[in-house]
């Protein structure tokens, strides 16, 4: 798809750091990265959403794959880092072309961990506000 910043990449039409490609998957660093380490996987076919992929597909097998090795290759791969999709504008999907992102670089169980247990302090607090 011309419109698609993605699809440009792919062709190497827009640049972007390359950290691995074959013949149905790219993946390159983020331009607005949201840790150190932030790494996107890209089917080289377009498909819009993770909805749009079909049953019989093993794009998701695949980019599993890839993301195991790049955290290795990063040198997270025992650490930890987060891998996760974006589906549809509700789910914070910006570019309508399926992608993962492999994130690491901040602790970011310890993060998680600190922020729930503050959700629960304010929670409670809350409820005892309000009598419930």
């Amino acid at each position: 798809m011309d419109d698609c910043i993605f699809c440009r990449i792919i062709d190497g039409r827009v640049p972007a750091e390359m950290v691995y490609q074959d013949d149905s998957i790219v993946a390159f660093r983020d331009a607005r990265p949201a840790s150190p380490i932030h790494v996107l996987i890209v089917p080289r076919k377009h498909i819009p959403t993770l909805n749009d992929i079909a049953e019989d597909d093993r794009i998701l097998s695949e980019i599993g794959t890839v993301a195991k090795k790049i955290a290795g290759q990063l040198g997270v791969g025992e650490s930890g880092y987060r891998f996760f999709i974006n589906v549809n504008r509700g789910g914070g999907q910006v570019v309508f072309h399926l992608h993962a992102h492999v994130v690491a670089g901040n602790d970011l169980g310890t993060f998680f961990i600190k922020a729930a247990v503050c959700c629960a302090i304010i929670w409670r607090k809350l409820a005892s506000l309000f009598g419930r």
